[in-house]
């Protein structure tokens, strides 16, 4: 087997000689289309290590792809990719949560691991350790450029921060060489975007200043000035008020670099596509991290009333189409037959998540979770459960797998499709199941919502008993919190409407022993206050 070193010398060489190559080819080439077209062809042939590319949305559901049951709402271009490579049906985020989901598909760890693995505030530290390997610094090994672009949402800096200065660490110092994001959420501030560590188009004259606990005087609210609104708050986005949209967190400053919402759609495209064009003679990976269908949902005009599902559906034809866009990019520039692309979700879907703009009334015959119970922040399937495919044009043959995989497993697949044949962290290496090859998957997971775990082992599910409540009122989704055992049968109960712990105790306490065996803590039956 060869050493880390080693490959990282061979690959280095590969990618010295693959320059050398294309600045030969470039030096004799004619300014004709056709001569170009042919170059662009005789490096993507020359090219071996295959780009990755990770397509990321958030809050998307497993029932809001046409390839996933949906026919209320049309996603060609999310469909073109399933019908062309591998759709799971038992793919997953390691939680049901974004922040959560984000730190397991980049660390290849369970994010239950880190106790400050919950949904961030917009001016939270960095999250993952500076020291922690990555996804991004595993292919940076093995000769990859790597890039991020769209939502980051894994805290920045160190506390304390100010967006005037470096803002460090970030993406960059845990293995991204380039990176171009918003800090937190769209519902968040500060709503600026970052390059690197730089807030982009910053006036120094206007500094920016963030708080999560008080305003600063005589900047509106949404709560204290609702004629300034063009959106209206419904619960807990009532703070600064940027483009007439109610915000969690107080700003003030940084006019000229405040983003546009109605455009970050096109803004990110572009930033991702740019990527590729200047990286496509050299291995890249791009974790292109799209903002939709999150709240605020703010479709460009063009796309407006193009679902007739209100703001959420339409921003979901907006998500489809930029991707139908970037993977036009990949084709004309030559690279899409040896390039991985991964598409999924961060975790399951919600309607009414702070702003009133009609997800609910509109929504009609469309069920965002599809056969599954639950949704967002919740312990049922629908919380974690997502679309999940991948795609690789000439490579995988396509089809559909039930296999059950796992975002957390791409560190250790893709170091796989490397030549690295170590598994990193809780990550698996699932690269023959991703590619097509094979059938077996994971036969256990442990996922969560906020700070309540649960395990999945073959078809069973065994949530253990948790003080809450079932329903969370405010989003009206099914939490699933309940003061006893749950157990079920995926195969025979997709649904989750029929609990079996009761009747079936020998399999409950199979599923409690693997529980307290990976956890490391017995689940219990929490005690009732008289």
């Amino acid at each position: 087997m060869q050493t880390k070193n080693q490959l990282r010398k061979l690959t280095g060489l590969k990618k010295l000689g693959l320059g050398l190559l294309t600045l030969t080819c470039l030096a004799n080439l004619a300014c004709k289309s056709e001569e170009k077209k042919k170059d662009i062809a005789a490096v993507s042939e020359t090219k071996k290590t295959p780009n990755v590319v990770v397509i990321y949305l958030d809050d998307l559901g497993y029932g809001d792809v046409g390839a996933y049951g949906a026919t209320e709402i049309e996603t060609p271009n999310m469909d073109a990719l399933a019908s062309g490579g591998v759709r799971f049906t038992n793919g997953y985020a390691t939680s049901a949560t974004c922040t959560p989901s984000r730190f397991g598909l980049l660390t290849g760890v369970y994010p239950w691991r880190n106790e400050k693995a919950r949904i961030l505030s917009g001016s939270a530290p960095l999250l993952i350790d500076t020291a922690q390997y990555t996804l991004p610094k595993m292919l940076k090994e093995h000769g990859y450029h790597t890039g991020i672009v769209g939502k980051w949402h894994l805290g920045l800096g160190s506390g304390n921060m100010n967006w005037n200065e470096s803002i460090k660490p970030g993406p960059n110092e845990v293995g991204f060489d380039e990176s171009y994001i918003l800090a937190a959420t769209q519902d968040r501030v500060p709503t600026v975007y970052i390059e690197n560590d730089k807030v982009d188009g910053l006036d120094p004259k206007d500094p920016i200043e963030v708080s999560y606990s008080k305003n600063f005087e005589g900047e509106p609210t949404g709560k204290d000035n609702p004629e300034m609104l063009t959106m209206k708050w419904e619960h807990g986005h009532n703070n600064s008020i940027v483009n007439g949209i109610p915000r969690i967190g107080f700003m003030k400053g940084g006019d000229a670099a405040k983003w546009s919402d109605v455009d970050m759609a096109d803004h990110f495209l572009a930033k991702a596509q740019a990527y590729v064009k200047e990286h496509k003679n050299e291995p890249f990976f791009l974790y292109y991290a799209l903002q939709q269908p999150h709240v605020p949902r703010t479709p460009h005009p063009r796309f407006v009333g193009s679902s007739g599902m209100g703001p959420r559906g339409d921003v979901i034809v907006e998500a489809d189409w930029c991707i139908g866009e970037f993977i036009k990019t990949l084709e004309e520039e030559g690279v899409l037959e040896n390039t991985l692309i991964i598409f999924s979700s961060d975790n399951g879907p919600v309607l009414n998540d702070g702003y009133y703009d009609d997800a609910v009334e509109k929504l009609g015959d469309h069920d965002p979770n599809g056969p599954l119970r639950g949704g967002k922040y919740s312990l049922f399937e629908a919380g974690t459960r997502v679309p999940f495919i991948t795609y690789w044009k000439g490579t995988i043959t396509p089809g559909v797998s039930d296999a059950i995989v796992c975002q957390m497993d791409l560190l250790s697949s893709l170091a796989a499709l490397n030549g690295d044949d170590q598994t990193y962290g809780d990550s698996q290496n699932l690269l023959d199941v991703l590619l097509g090859k094979s059938e077996t998957g994971r036969n256990k997971l442990m996922l969560q919502a906020g700070s309540k775990t649960f395990l999945r082992k073959d078809n069973w599910v065994m949530i253990p008993p948790y003080k809450g409540s079932f329903v969370a009122k405010s989003v009206n989704i099914e939490i699933g919190s309940m003061p006893d055992f749950q157990l079920y049968n995926l195969n025979e109960d997709l649904e989750q409407q029929k609990n079996l712990a009761k009747e079936n105790p020998e399999k409950l306490q199979e599923m409690i022993k693997e529980y307290t065996k990976i956890r490391g803590v017995e689940p219990k039956v929490p005690e009732v206050s008289k």
